[in-house]
């Protein structure tokens, strides 16, 4: 902004009367209001430029369980260096610990958001910053709390560097160019959820101990690389899913001990198109890779199949699961020989699918899964199939030997 900024300092806690939104209001546009340490009253709303700003630890607004903590109707807004507490925990009404709507070039940066259903809620927000957050939900169940970042219609903005823990989701639908870097997420639902969402990056996200790492939705034209998803929960506990998406690429993903590493349902959905699934380290995974329904065209090379149970399952009849290319993967129960040294199998890694398998389709027999009977019984299934198996792969050149 070219008008020069003029700084406000308040010297007075918030605890008799909402000063600080007085301040708000009389501040000129640009200002900054520089906050000492205290507790100052939420609800509260910023209609114009301006930037709130911690000058020191121990800076609390406090909504005092009552609506949006801070809602933001103004493009040029920036709050840094607060605590924000005590959102209500009316879902109808998506009580938030920040709501921004209908804004540009905004910032929200190392602010701790605590006690709050919603965290930070963008509504048709572009070209903001989010970064260095910290955001823990309600303490109640998990299907009850509300989610820790949302994207909604939010355009072009850069996510980075937040913490998400012990929250619903992290959801960024009907969103488009967005860049989602180096976020953590912990004891949530879905760590991250796109819906509708075209063209984003998604880059170097840490994700544990969620019921969903990442999961991409009726999207197109995004890039996800770098990404670690580590130990799903729950018999589904799903790594990364894709559902009816095109033209994504997927690379460099580290997944491990999920139920399922990938799960691909109706992926890519658009005709003519691929998806490129593309040296992933797919780890001590229940089942490493998993087709629901018609899924073809997948690009799927140089990854590492490593420690799974089960390197690819496909839970449909009929649905093609081997017009998939694979090629140049590591598969650790590779049978074959590498006899000119070139560094590719000298046949092609086959894999079938076994009716006796009852695992599949038996939740209660799913409880035994990995254990040695089971071990055998597909051991013997292997060994004297009573039906015809179901072929489902083939990789022609596997690679023999991970590479460091």
């Amino acid at each position: 902004m070219l008008k020069s900024i003029f700084i406000l300092h308040l010297f007075m806690a918030a605890s008799f009367a909402n000063v600080l939104q007085e301040a708000i209001n009389s501040a000129p546009e640009g200002s900054v209001i520089k906050l000492p340490a205290g507790v100052y009253k939420g609800n509260l709303i910023i209609d114009k430029p301006l930037s709130i700003v911690g000058k020191e630890d121990g800076v609390i607004i406090d909504g005092d369980n009552n609506g949006t903590v801070v809602r933001i109707n103004s493009s040029y807004v920036t709050i840094k260096n607060v605590k924000i507490i005590n959102s209500g925990s009316l879902h109808h009404q998506q009580d938030a610990g920040i709501a921004i709507n209908g804004a540009e070039q905004c910032e929200i940066s190392d602010v701790v958001i605590d006690d709050c259903l919603f965290g930070i809620d963008m509504q048709m927000t572009n070209n903001s910053i989010i970064q260095n957050n910290t955001i823990y939900s309600k303490d109640v169940d998990l299907g009850l709390r509300g989610d820790g970042l949302r994207l909604w219609y939010a355009n072009d903005n850069l996510i980075k560097k937040n913490s998400l823990i012990r929250s619903r989701d992290m959801v960024v639908w009907y969103s488009h160019g967005n860049t989602i870097e180096e976020n953590y997420g912990e004891h949530c639902r879905y760590s991250l959820h796109f819906m509708y969402a075209g063209k984003n990056y998604v880059k170097n996200n840490t994700y544990n101990f969620n019921s969903v790492g990442i999961f991409f939705m009726y999207s197109q034209d995004a890039i996800a690389t770098g990404n670690v998803v580590k130990s799903s929960l729950g018999a589904t506990g799903m790594g990364i899913g894709f559902k009816e998406i095109s033209n994504f690429t997927v690379e460099d993903n580290t997944v491990l001990y999920c139920a399922r590493g990938f799960y691909i349902d109706r992926s890519p959905f658009q005709p003519d198109t691929n998806n490129f699934i593309n040296r992933n380290k797919i780890l001590y995974n229940s089942e490493a890779m998993h087709f629901h329904s018609v899924s073809e065209n997948n690009i799927i090379k140089e990854n590492v199949f490593l420690g799974n149970i089960e390197d690819v399952i496909n839970d449909s009849t009929g649905t093609r699961t081997y017009t998939n290319t694979f090629e140049g993967n590591f598969w650790d129960n590779y049978e074959g020989f590498d006899k000119n040294g070139d560094g590719f199998g000298d046949t092609p890694h086959k894999i079938y699918q076994y009716a006796d398998k009852l695992w599949m389709y038996n939740p209660d027999v799913k409880f035994f899964y990995g254990s040695p009977v089971i071990s055998l019984l597909n051991f013997l299934a292997r060994l004297a199939p009573f039906s015809e198996p179901v072929f489902l792969i083939e990789d022609l050149k596997p690679i023999i030997k991970v590479k460091s």
